[in-house]
């Protein structure tokens, strides 16, 4: 019944390679295996859209729950969801967006899990009005190796709770979960769009438009040098409130592009390409401020409509690399990043900032907490990038920055227990069986089997 599948799990990014003793589809909530007779440690997995290492599980068991897809329940009145945790947030707005709600907080792709957006406690543009996805779920039912199903939530087993959401699949499997999603008048967005000309400017506008905008982020190009480090596009938006506009059928979305094999990061992804990527990109909206309204999808999940996209940098894959540092010294810290950055003639063609707000995330090991947000892309060059980003760490920690687990391949031990100092408390409710490439790297229980 529990066949297994042959094909070991990979991560966005591509890196580490790992290769999985099995590979085992959970096609009901209601006949799941027996964990612990398992040979070696397990680790549920849902679509590989982390991009490090946390969904990995090197020589063990990967627990593949993309086939957990049903929908439980669905109160229409109060915007309340259930459904298992391999449902995907592209289906949850197939059927919520036509009934007049939307995901109560989403990241940049919509496909994801359920699962995993509660285990990567995941953020979007609007973190600095409704803070991380976990802030919004009610409930969840998680099995545990000793066979026991806990129904967790805020007043029942609250601390399991707190460990589970932003816990990294490490407390258990979530079978269903339960949230809160978003009432919208229709599935539009009136969006503005402003060109910026420094660091300073980029601070001003959020300053501006946060108080007034529900989503706000930024793409920012750092390698323009001195005097004003970076430059850039503010992109803010809310929820269309006319009623008539929901009786306007949404166009289809066009044949998404796809990326069909490995590209060269030598060729697509250098200094020349990048400076003229970003040359074009910033130019192409001529005027200063632009205004309009359009369809959610667009603005959200810009990348959804570009398939395989990760294959632009080649088979070795890629590094996303996402901080956040205190708004005590977010100028001056996330300017001394930047020029670094730029002085290394290392960056991306998507490079994202933001600034978080100031709820708190629900989560033992929630990354976002108030500060400044960036999140760049690089290319894995093998030695020279980890040479590379290892020097860039000790420019982040400089200024109190904090790494993002669900990014990560290469964060160390000691970066990762002085950015989540309730990594002790965590354990504790670490199932026993459960384990994962990222964990045991960053805790020093064995090192990664990292094939570069």
């Amino acid at each position: 019944m529990f066949s297994e599948n042959k094909q070991s799990p990979t991560s966005w990014g591509r890196y580490p390679k790992v290769k999985s003793k099995q590979v085992v589809p959970l096609f009901w909530r209601s006949e799941l295996p027996d964990l612990a007779s398992f040979d070696g440690s397990v680790l549920p997995y849902g679509y590989g859209r982390s991009y490090g290492d946390s969904c990995l599980n090197d020589s063990g068991v990967t627990l593949d729950a993309s086939r957990l897809t049903n929908f439980i329940a669905f109160d229409d009145q109060e915007g309340l969801l259930k459904c298992e945790a391999g449902v995907s947030l592209a289906n949850v707005l197939e059927l919520a967006v036509p009934r007049g709600w939307f995901l109560p907080v989403s990241p940049g792709t919509k496909f994801v899990s359920v699962g995993g957006a509660i285990a990567n406690d995941v953020h979007g543009k609007n973190h600095h009005s409704a803070g991380t996805f976990g802030c919004h779920v009610t409930q969840f039912e998680l099995l545990r190796s000793t066979g026991e199903h806990i129904i967790c939530s805020p007043t029942q087993n609250p601390e399991l709770f707190r460990a589970t959401i932003g816990g990294l699949g490490l407390t258990g499997i979530i079978i269903w979960a339960e949230f809160r999603l978003k009432r919208i008048v229709n599935p539009y967005i009136d969006t503005v769009s402003v060109r910026f000309e420094s660091l300073d400017e980029f601070f001003d506008l959020s300053a501006e438009f946060e108080p007034q905008y529900e989503y706000s982020v930024s793409w920012v190009d750092m390698l323009i040098g001195e005097p004003n480090t970076c430059r850039g596009k503010f992109s803010a938006g809310n929820n269309n409130q006319d009623p008539d506009l929901a009786k306007k059928p949404l166009k289809k979305s066009k044949l998404p592009l796809s990326i069909p094999f490995d590209l060269s990061p030598a060729l697509t992804v250098n200094p020349l390409s990048l400076k003229a990527f970003n040359e074009l990109y910033y130019h192409v909206q001529v005027q200063k401020r632009v205004e309009k309204t359009s369809s959610y999808e667009p603005f959200f999940y810009p990348l959804d409509s570009i398939h395989d996209w990760n294959r632009m940098y080649g088979s070795r894959g890629f590094f996303q690399y996402q901080f956040v540092i205190p708004f005590e010294d977010g100028r001056n810290g996330m300017r001394s990043i930047m020029r670094f950055i730029a002085k290394n003639d290392e960056g991306s063609f998507l490079n994202v900032l933001k600034e978080f707000g100031t709820r708190k995330s629900p989560g033992m090991l929630s990354f976002p907490r108030p500060g400044v947000n960036l999140a760049i892309d690089f290319a894995n060059r093998g030695p020279r990038t980890l040479r590379f980003l290892d020097k860039l760490d000790r420019v982040v920690e400089d200024s109190g920055g904090a790494f993002y687990p669900a990014k990560d391949a290469r964060m160390s031990s000691a970066s990762f227990k002085k950015c989540y100092p309730e990594w002790d408390e965590f354990q504790k409710y670490i199932d026993p069986k459960f384990s994962s490439t990222f964990w045991r790297r960053v805790t020093g229980e064995e090192k990664s089997s990292v094939l570069v």
